[in-house]
């Protein structure tokens, strides 16, 4: 470890973490350091952006080289590639279907597909849009949109029936967008597709907005109750993790 590397860095996580910033003899205090060394470093962040000075105060506090740098970071982040190990490691636990899917205007859209173990057709292809109001990917990212929105989506996309189990009114698609929210995960059985049951958890970025979903399926035959419960926790797990890797409070989420 480089020392002079390490004292900086711990100086950032310090001021970062208090509102006011800190001082240079309280910076000095909480590292055991003298005033002199910790003004060194303390300059040296400045002159790069990273720290800069209250004029009233005299505390130090973040820069603004950290929101240029996290922008940046924003940008290059690829979904697919965060998601990528926790959609495999639900693959090899469940050996069921596993979709990554992303909301963008107003659709929801199937971007990664791992096929699992079993035999099991489905419709669904990367690239293709999925229905929003009965597939659990499309109806979790449903449950936690604005209500307005949600309902823009509804009017533009409209209720189509799938199979006889798709639920087709709006104000019994809103009770059960409620229910979604309340326990964190959507859930639908053969509303899509005849014989297909699917448990999906939500993705959130960084600005605390749904960005899409997880989605596990298989048949119904196998998707019982007891299977759905303990599919529950893995899923929101990946959800999490997922989240997490776009800048989301992991906290935040609940499992």
């Amino acid at each position: 470890m480089v020392k002079s590397i390490d004292r900086a860095l711990t100086i950032v996580k310090l001021v970062s973490a208090k509102k006011d910033g800190f001082s240079v003899t309280e910076l000095a205090a909480q590292m055991g350091l003298n005033k002199s060394s910790i003004f060194r470093i303390v300059s040296t962040l400045i002159d790069h952006g990273f720290i800069e000075q209250d004029p009233e105060t005299k505390k130090y506090r973040l820069g603004y080289q950290y929101l240029e740098l996290s922008s940046k970071l924003l940008d290059s982040i690829d979904v697919r590639k965060e998601a990528a190990p926790y959609l495999k490691q639900l693959e090899e636990l469940t050996n069921e279907v596993i979709h990554l899917v992303i909301y963008s205007q107003k659709d929801a859209v199937y971007i990664e597909k791992l096929e699992g173990n079993e035999t099991l057709r489905m419709h669904s292809q990367v690239g293709k849009r999925a229905p929003m109001h009965c597939t659990s990917a499309g109806k979790t990212i449903l449950a936690f949109l604005p209500e307005e929105e949600a309902r823009e989506v509804m009017d533009e996309r409209g209720l189509p029936p799938h199979t006889e189990h798709t639920i087709t009114e709006e104000s019994e698609l809103f009770d059960h967008l409620k229910d979604i929210r309340r326990k964190g995960y959507g859930f639908e059985r053969e509303e899509n597709e005849v014989g297909i049951t699917c448990i999906a958890a939500p993705i959130f970025n960084f600005k605390e907005e749904i960005a899409g979903a997880i989605s596990i399926s298989g048949p119904t035959i196998r998707m019982e109750k007891d299977r759905i419960h303990e599919l529950k926790d893995p899923i929101l797990e990946a959800g999490a993790n997922v989240s997490s890797r776009l800048g989301y409070d992991k906290e935040k989420y609940n499992i």
